[in-house]
């Protein structure tokens, strides 16, 4: 009996030792979550209540009224941009994150290049581009007239969409070559050595090894651009207008109208939606941590 009183004290104690612990955690993290739910999680509840009132009454007319207000084209841009940038900030942040890993003479200078862009403000390097990629004049033209051509940079909504992509990618590419070297520089040398003593080439290499090793890095880098990348507002709304729309420039024109309010809300609760339907997919397809079973 004497033993089991000595046992149950002993877990008593240590069970209030871990609460004391975990408190003392919560309380340094509760700054945070109380940042959280208050810049965070209530306005984005307060945004989807106020999308379905309607002078005072629930009413789905901020929705059904949304496709007037150029919502499908808005939709189609978005991702076409969001989509596309991606894809080409992975790819060219891999070759970047490989060549950075490599030993050169030079390569702590080419580091630091590589990075400048992610540092420069969106807005500024939005009105570079819009300087480069002026209409008429600017400086891609003034390369283009040495071949004996201009372009009208701005002459179709497809070239538009072209340069609100390059200017992106150029902006956000360091970002995710930064996260991808960091997964490139936790593997072992001696597993490419073991690899190309077994008769692997290059290819496979990169297939069995840097790929699964990075994998997850990717994951997260897909999340964290992705979710900028339906964002996306200040470098549309500096290099193109409002048209071509997007789903933020398309919400941005919405509430400065009084009148318009309504759909300003409907449109952010449906970029809602799609943020964290792609937030999903992208972690069940690997960007989230992974428990053993």
């Amino acid at each position: 009996m004497q033993i089991n009183a000595n046992n149950s004290e002993m877990l008593s104690r240590s069970y209030r030792a871990a609460l004391k612990k975990n408190l003392v955690y919560f309380l340094f993290a509760l700054p945070a979550v109380i940042y959280v739910i208050s810049l965070s999680f209530y306005p984005a509840i307060n945004v989807v209540y106020e999308s379905f009132i309607v002078k005072d009454k629930f009413s789905l007319a901020n929705y059904t009224g949304l496709p007037g207000e150029n919502l499908y084209p808005a939709l189609i841009d978005t991702l076409i941009v969001s989509v596309g940038a991606l894809l080409i900030q992975l790819m060219f942040a891999l070759a970047v994150a490989m060549i950075m890993i490599k030993p050169f003479k030079g390569n702590r200078i080419f580091s630091t290049i590589v990075i400048i862009p992610f540092g420069i403000s969106t807005v500024v390097s939005a009105w570079v581009f819009s300087e480069i990629f002026k209409a008429i004049g600017g400086y891609a033209n003034s390369f283009l007239i040495l071949f004996g051509q201009t372009v009208n940079w701005h002459a179709t909504t497809t070239s538009e969409l072209g340069i609100v992509m390059f200017s992106d990618f150029w902006k956000n590419t360091p970002l995710i070559a930064l996260i991808l070297f960091g997964g490139l520089s936790s593997i072992s040398p001696s597993m490419y050595e073991a690899a190309y003593v077994d008769g692997a080439g290059p290819f496979k290499r990169f297939l069995h090894i840097t790929l699964p090793a990075i994998a997850p890095l990717m994951g997260i880098a897909l999340l964290i651009r992705g979710v900028s990348e339906f964002n996306i507002f200040a470098l549309p709304l500096v290099l193109v207008g409002y048209t071509p729309s997007f789903m933020n420039t398309l919400i941005y024109s919405n509430y400065e109208s009084v009148l318009n309010v309504g759909f300003a809300y409907s449109a952010s609760v449906i970029l809602l939606v799609i943020i964290m339907i792609y937030a999903a997919v992208v972690l069940a397809l690997g960007g989230g941590p992974k428990y053993a079973k």
